[in-house]
């Protein structure tokens, strides 16, 4: 299961997944989607919630995995909504690591 995996560091020789490996990842989330900005393939989720601060709340709790992983995604919080994107920064495109933490962020309480 990817939620009890770890990050392992992402060294600059590290190689993005490609299209069949990211397929295969996706089949393990539930609700994720892979978008395509920039030409960068990304892994993306939109959690909703009653209100502002219920929200505020989650995004925090990605806040806090995100450093407890030392993997960092793009966190959009608006009322009742928050947005996870995650990739590699350092491969421009998808690595296990960003399938981990999306993992890891379903199995936040909220």
């Amino acid at each position: 299961m990817l939620d009890e995996l770890r990050c392992e560091s992402c060294s600059g020789d590290a190689v993005a997944l490609g299209a069949e490996e990211r397929k295969l990842l996706l089949t393990e989330l539930d609700g994720w989607q892979i978008v395509e900005r920039d030409d960068i393939p990304q892994l993306e989720k939109v959690y909703t919630f009653k209100n502002y601060k219920l929200a505020w709340v989650f995004a925090n709790k990605v806040s806090e995995l995100a450093e407890d992983e030392f993997h960092h995604p793009s966190i959009l919080l608006e009322w009742g909504k928050v947005t996870v994107t995650w990739w590699s920064h350092s491969i421009k495109g998808l690595h296990q690591n960003d399938f981990i933490c999306a993992a890891k962020c379903d199995k936040l309480p909220n």
